[in-house]
């Protein structure tokens, strides 16, 4: 692949991520308008059911390639547990810590996450330009939790701090299994496996394991058009579409680059908390979001290719695509 060819690839999958990212960003928002459905249900009908429309519409191409998945089951099974652990754990921090911090701190600090994982199985090396934006990204999602977690309050306006620190214990835990989850898919992804059926695989394993929950603790939903509609938007908008998004810029960026692109998802997640929730956000709140746009901005913005001797210099920008791994546009058919 050549450098312009290998540059376009980049931006194709960036784009995919931070339009699955602008989608995810809704959840937290719409999770609000069903305020009598819990944190538990919420995520298991999202990601479980999301997970199990894409394994539907991922059949053919699973059947095809059932042979080298199950020579891939371990991760297989490593990304579907990750993504039963990810939806109950993140749905509870939104629900203890505000839609803000709960976003910002399962997200946030996702990249560090990944970039840990892809290091140690591996051995990548971390680019210059993402230490950047990952150190822009990490402030602005620091701030934002910051200038929201003290205006969390409790109903009788005192600080609810056990809440938002028990909500920012469990947004560490969804952090570590989305970045399993998107390494494990990535992983698949660059073994040969259309990233239909690897996520169709890794994301309906996974939601067979939220059925249960959903199954305890899902009834509030069937109790009102509203809870229902809620609970269908979760699941095909922000879930099914936005995964489908994801797995296409797996298809062309590490997982590292690809959690860190998300960082836009807290972003959203908070503007739209100003905007329709009501929720306050401070001064240095805005600050953050200005840094985690400058995150994105340094993430996707192209680098030009310079050239040696008629062959493409070994730049630091070019760890961002795995070295013999590059995936084709074949791929996603």
């Amino acid at each position: 692949m050549t450098g312009i060819d290998r540059s376009r690839s980049t931006t194709t999958g960036a784009l995919c991520v931070l339009a699955a990212s602008m989608l995810w960003g809704t959840t937290g928002t719409a999770a609000t308008f069903a305020p009598d459905v819990g944190p538990l249900a919420i995520g298991a009908v999202a990601m479980g059911l999301g997970g199990l429309l894409q394994a539907l519409i991922a059949a053919p191409q699973i059947r095809r390639h059932a042979s080298p998945l199950r020579n891939q089951r371990g991760t297989v099974l490593l990304g579907a547990v990750s993504v039963a652990v990810y939806p109950p754990a993140f749905y509870s921090s939104m629900h203890l810590a505000g839609v803000a911090v709960g976003t910002v701190v399962s997200i946030g600090t996702a990249p560090l996450a990944s970039a840990l994982i892809e290091r140690v199985t591996e051995g990548r090396r971390l680019t210059r330009r993402w230490m950047l934006a990952a150190a822009l990204g990490l402030l602005g999602t620091a701030l934002l939790c910051v200038a929201e977690a003290a205006h969390s309050t409790d109903g009788r306006g005192h600080s609810s701090m056990d809440g938002t620190l028990l909500g920012i214990g469990l947004g560490l835990v969804a952090a570590a299994t989305y970045a399993l989850y998107s390494w494990a898919a990535h992983r698949i992804i660059t073994r040969e496996i259309p990233s239909r059926a690897a996520m169709g695989a890794v994301f309906g394993l996974g939601g067979l394991f939220l059925s249960p929950v959903l199954l305890v603790t899902g009834a509030p939903l069937l109790t009102s058009w509203t809870n229902t509609s809620v609970g269908i938007y979760m699941a095909l908008v922000p879930m099914f579409v936005g995964y489908v998004l994801f797995g296409w810029g797996l298809a062309h960026v590490p997982a590292s680059t690809a959690t860190t692109l998300s960082l836009l998802e807290p972003a959203v997640a908070a503007v739209l908390a100003v905007l329709v929730v009501g929720e306050r956000l401070p001064a240095l709140g805005w600050i953050g979001i200005a840094l985690v746009i400058a995150c994105l901005a340094v993430l996707t913005t192209p680098t030009p290719t310079r050239r040696s001797r008629g062959e493409p210099r070994n730049s630091a920008d070019h760890d961002d695509v795995p070295p013999s791994k590059a995936v084709g546009a074949d791929q996603q058919r």
